[in-house]
């Protein structure tokens, strides 16, 4: 069962406001404005690989060492990065006092320890969303940040999107949408998540260290598809509400203001893909923003429907947007459609980042922005797991007793 959140910690409401600037006074080494950043990647899987390939696009980093739990994965990051340093442990790697910053790109379970680990190795750190396998470990996280005053850039990468900071400008802060009352997310017929382990995998490769796959999670016998397919299991990931919603609903809260819901509400399970999966297949999540409007979130695996995007609904228009358009219509008026960029926008997240780990600025997605999106997200597959309505203290970031 998913555990309820922990009481805030009291630094939280005020942090992103007050903190227009971090210091650098305990960086090991001080970057002038042409070095260039030495990075580690901690998960050297398929996605880890992808981001680094974009870090690597900038010619403003030298990726010295990569770590992966499975060895082969470690040979493709050092094919990817010839001359890098490969690891098994994240903690060996840093120990590379080189290192100004990590990538993060494991399993969802390893984010917090891998994040906190590097934080307090004093590495600035890029670690893929969600921030969180459990609320309660955001605040520990945000913490870590703090004390240590490192650059944390959540991997939520529309906060970099160009079309998206147009379009809020355009229709969300100059108020063409009236009021907003509802907003529509959905995410339909994602295959990642119906991913099938290779025939290779049937026997544990002896190159891979299964228990510190694990890591903090039971132990269990090997497990192919529980390795390949870990999102579909909410020991080691949220499934779909937070590989999916969680980009969404960071989304909501950049344009709308609001980043606490006050209640949750899901439904959902397994309907289709009986193959194990303890995440459900098919989920409707909604969430309530206090007294000015709700967000709602559905996703299903079955092909039957495709999609994905986000929805405004006002008294004076709807605007529509996903990663590829974004689409205002006023109350009786033709639609207006902008095309996004025709490139991988992750790219403007990483240059964030980078931009940030020069001038010690808060990034777009600062630790603290990852934390609250990936809370939003938890509290529906609370909601989803114990089958009730949850109410949440907006003000303790606390789930209310029944």
């Amino acid at each position: 069962m998913l555990p309820i959140a922990s009481p805030r910690r009291a630094f939280l409401r005020t942090a992103v406001h007050t903190t227009a600037a971090l210091t650098a006074a305990s960086y090991s080494r001080v970057l002038g404005a042409n070095d260039r950043v030495n990075m580690g990647l901690i998960g050297s899987g398929e996605r880890g690989r992808h981001v680094l390939s974009l870090f690597q696009k900038t010619s403003a980093v030298n990726v010295t060492a990569v770590c992966d739990v499975y060895a082969a994965m470690v040979d493709k990051a050092i094919g990817q990065a010839p001359g890098a340093k490969g690891f098994a442990d994240h903690r060996k790697l840093l120990e590379v006092k080189e290192l100004d910053a990590v990538l993060i790109g494991t399993p969802d379970h390893w984010h917090a320890t891998c994040a906190i680990d590097s934080l307090n190795a004093s590495k600035d750190v890029y670690v893929e969303k969600p921030l969180t396998l459990r609320i309660e470990e955001g605040p520990r996280i945000v913490k870590a940040a703090r004390i240590n005053n490192r650059i944390c850039q959540v991997g939520l990468q529309q906060r970099s999107g160009p079309h998206y900071i147009e379009a809020k400008q355009k229709y969300i802060d100059t108020g063409a949408l009236g009021q907003i009352t509802l907003v529509r997310t959905f995410w339909h017929g994602n295959g990642y998540h119906l991913r099938r382990a290779p025939e290779y995998l049937k026997t544990q490769p002896s190159n891979l260290d299964w228990a510190r796959f694990l890591g903090p999670v039971k132990w269990r016998e090997w497990d192919p598809q529980q390795f390949w397919n870990w999102r579909a299991y909410l020991d080691f990931g949220g499934g779909q509400v937070t590989d999916l919603f969680t980009h969404w609903i960071d989304v909501v809260h950049m344009f709308l203001g609001r980043d606490i819901p006050a209640s949750a509400v899901a439904s959902g399970g397994v309907y289709a893909y009986k193959d194990g999966r303890t995440a459900p297949d098919t989920i409707s999540v909604l969430l309530e923003y206090g007294d000015a409007y709700t967000v709602t979130f559905e996703a299903t695996l079955v092909p039957g429907i495709r999609g994905y995007g986000i929805e405004y609904c006002g008294t004076k228009g709807r605007l529509f947007i996903d990663r590829s358009r974004y689409e205002f219509q006023g109350v009786g008026a033709q639609p207006v459609v902008v095309k996004g960029p025709n490139y991988d926008f992750t790219l403007d997240h990483v240059k964030n980042f980078l931009d940030c780990v020069h001038s010690r600025k808060l990034p777009n997605c600062d630790v603290l922005i990852g934390h609250r999106s990936a809370q939003a997200s938890h509290l529906g597959n609370i909601a989803y797991v114990q089958k009730r309505r949850l109410k949440f203290d907006p003000v303790r970031e606390e789930i209310l007793p029944l």
